[in-house]
C-alpha cells in the first residue's frame, strides 16, 4: 500500500502521555458490551485519529475518554483512563471538571440557538460560575482566534451564533470548547457535516492547535486521517458486535504497513 495522500510524519514524540486508557470496557443499557478491553496512550500534543467501520464502537470510545457517555442511560465501563496521573473513574471525581479539562466537539455543530456569537463561547464559564473577573469579551476574542473566527465575526458578536454558516458554527463550538481551558479536544467526526472548503478549514485548524492541545479524533475519512493526524488507531467489531481496538501505531505507518491484515484490508477498500 502507498496511498498518495499520506503525509510525512511531524516530530511529534510518543514518549509524553497525555492520556491513557487500560483494560477500558464500555456498557451500555446495564450490561450490554459495546467496547472491550482497549489499552492505548495518547500522545501529548499530537493528532490521534481514531477509524474503523461503523458499528467499531469509535465515538462510543471517545465519549468514554471524558465520560460524557454517562448521560446515556445505564451507561458504565470497567477499566481505568489515566488523566494527569488520576484514573478519571475514581470515586469522587467530578465528572463535570472532567470534561472541563477534556473538552469535545460533536458531529452537528450545536450553538446554543437563544445565545449571541458571544454569550455562545463564554456560556461554559458562565454556567461554572468561573469567569473570575474576566472580560466575556477578552475571553471570546481569545477563543475564537484561536479557532480562527475572530476576524469573520469581530463586528458581529452579538448577532445568534445560528446565523453563522455550517463551518463557522463548527469553528464557534470549537472557540467554546477551547474558552474553558482544556488540555485534550476530542472532536467526534467535526467536519462530516461540512463541505470541502469548511472541512479543510477545520483541518488547517486542526493543525494549528495541536501546538497547544492534544487532539483525538474519530473520522470515517481516511484521507483525512492520513492528511491530518500523528497516530492512527484502528477498531473494528467482533463476531457479536462489540468494538475491539485492532493496532495503533504512527499514521504513516498504519496507511504503508499496518501489522494486522484487518486494517490492510480496510485501508484499502476491501471491507469496510
Amino acid at each position: 500500500m502507498n496511498p498518495q495522500y499520506a503525509l510525512e510524519e511531524r516530530d511529534v514524540s510518543a514518549d509524553v502521555v497525555a492520556l491513557e486508557t487500560r483494560d477500558l470496557s464500555v456498557f451500555y443499557k446495564g450490561k450490554k458490551l459495546a467496547v472491550a478491553d482497549v489499552s492505548m496512550s495518547f500522545p501529548r500534543n499530537a493528532i490521534t485519529a481514531l477509524i474503523g467501520p461503523s458499528g467499531a464502537g469509535k465515538s462510543t470510545l471517545l465519549r468514554a475518554l471524558n465520560r460524557i457517555h454517562e448521560l446515556a442511560v445505564d451507561a458504565s465501563v470497567e477499566g481505568a483512563v489515566f488523566f494527569g496521573g488520576h484514573n478519571i473513574y475514581e470515586r469522587g471525581v467530578d465528572a463535570v471538571a472532567v470534561r472541563q479539562r477534556i473538552g469535545m466537539v460533536f458531529q452537528q455543530a450545536a450553538p446554543f440557538p437563544t445565545m449571541s456569537i458571544i454569550d455562545n463561547v463564554t456560556a461554559g464559564l458562565r454556567l461554572r460560575g468561573i469567569l473570575n473577573g474576566r472580560k466575556p469579551l477578552d475571553i471570546a476574542e481569545k477563543a475564537l482566534r484561536q479557532a480562527v473566527l475572530w476576524n469573520e465575526v469581530k463586528d458581529i458578536l452579538n448577532r445568534p451564533g445560528i446565523s453563522l454558516s455550517g463551518g463557522q458554527q463548527q469553528r464557534l463550538c470549537i472557540a467554546r470548547a477551547l474558552a474553558v481551558e482544556p488540555a485534550i479536544l476530542l472532536l467526534d467526526e467535526a467536519t462530516s457535516a461540512l463541505d470541502p472548503i469548511s472541512t479543510l478549514q477545520i483541518e488547517e485548524l486542526m493543525q494549528e492547535l495541536v501546538k497547544d492541545y492534544t487532539l483525538i479524533a474519530v473520522t470515517h475519512n481516511m484521507q483525512q486521517a492520513a492528511r491530518v493526524s500523528d497516530f492512527t488507531a484502528f477498531l473494528m467489531g467482533d463476531d457479536h458486535g462489540v468494538g475491539r481496538l485492532i493496532e495503533v501505531d504512527r499514521t504513516n505507518t498504519i496507511f504503508t504497513k499496518p501489522h494486522d491484515k484487518r486494517t490492510e484490508d480496510y485501508i484499502t477498500g476491501r471491507f469496510g
